[in-house]
């Protein structure tokens, strides 16, 4: 890992110098680096989720094929900014023509987030490729190939970037954590595992934010900096509502949502990851999973959270009495 630098986040503080201090994705390192040893290479597409290292390839291969002077020759782009055809003509096509200045006969762009570019920009964006070639070569970022169109697929050579394994993402947390001399239990690694995801830029975010609440961070600080449910609450509600107590189960989202300030898609994937573990029937499994899939695309098109998750909340009432004829639910205090 590089000397770490004062005044700044971790993320920038932390990350890598070269493409030699990389952490994971060890089928594509090995290939830039043979890249910047014959000082050699196509136009790229680096095409995989947030936070596994697409951007922080493309800086470290610039920086060791070009040195110091690395910032001379390379410009990245966001095309989450400026995804119109205006942005290829103007200044992507200005930078692209101009002549490369030291000892490498071509200058790198660097187009984060390509896939939000707008078919018509790629399209042009294409032609744009193909006629300085031999001057530029161009690094494509984006979470989804598939919304590449194909022209420009087939002039890239395609690396796919997969998540971070838990150990990567455990072991970089620890090296930070050190150098920043900061006190981490190991449940308290766990839980950040959880929620990043294999989101390698999530979990430093969540170890800085959880460093700044405590001096030694343990797993409820993590979820309290993340904004998050904690996994015992998640479990209280659903118990609650399989337990035929519908009115408790309802104040305990409320709860969520008031005092830990939730958001419905934080306690959608929190009921998603416990549904695993309740001793259900499969089949009966299955159809929860496909009502809390529902629910997930509502809120995401805009319906109300608490409604939708109030509704799925009576499909697990429901459920007892599938499981146990009969029951009745269980008596409770009147909801807000």
């Amino acid at each position: 890992m590089a000397e770490p630098r004062q005044g700044e986040i971790w993320i920038e503080k932390y990350r890598p110098r070269s493409l030699s201090e990389m952490v994971g994705q060890t089928r594509i390192v090995p290939l830039l680096q043979a890249y910047v040893q014959k000082r050699s290479l196509p136009h790229l597409l680096f095409a995989g989720p947030p936070g596994t290292g697409k951007t922080t390839a493309a800086l470290c291969l610039a920086r060791d094929l070009y040195g110091e002077d690395w910032r001379s020759c390379f410009l990245e782009l966001n095309a989450s900014d400026e995804r119109g055809i205006d942005t290829v003509r103007g200044t992507i096509k200005n930078y692209a023509r101009s002549a490369p200045l030291g000892e490498v006969p071509f200058k790198i762009l660097f187009l984060d987030e390509s896939d939000n570019l707008t078919s018509e920009a790629q399209a042009s964006l294409r032609r744009t490729m193909e006629r300085y070639s031999s001057i530029c070569r161009f690094i494509l970022s984006c979470n989804y190939s598939s919304r590449i169109i194909e022209p420009i697929q087939s002039r890239c050579g395609v690396f796919r970037f997969k998540i971070y394994q838990p150990e990567e993402i455990h072991s970089y947390l620890e090296r930070i954590a050190k150098a920043e001399k900061r006190t981490v239990l190991s449940e308290a690694y766990d839980a950040i595992l959880r929620l990043s995801e294999g989101d390698m830029r999530r979990a430093v975010n969540l170890l800085q934010l959880s460093s700044a609440l405590a001096e030694t961070v343990d797993p409820d600080t993590v979820y309290e900096s993340a904004a998050t449910p904690l996994p015992r609450e998640v479990q209280d509600m659903v118990n609650a509502a399989i337990s035929g107590d519908f009115h408790g189960a309802r104040e305990r989202l409320f709860t969520l949502f008031t005092e830990r300030g939730a958001s419905g898609e934080d306690v959608v994937k929190a009921i998603h990851g416990y549904l695993a573990t309740l001793a259900v029937p499969d089949q009966e499994r299955v159809r929860l999973v496909d009502a809390l899939a529902e629910v997930e695309f509502r809120i995401v098109e805009g319906a109300s959270e608490r409604i939708q998750l109030e509704s799925f909340l009576t499909r697990l009432v429901l459920l007892r009495s599938t499981l146990h004829p009969g029951s009745s639910s269980a008596s409770a205090p009147s909801a807000r």
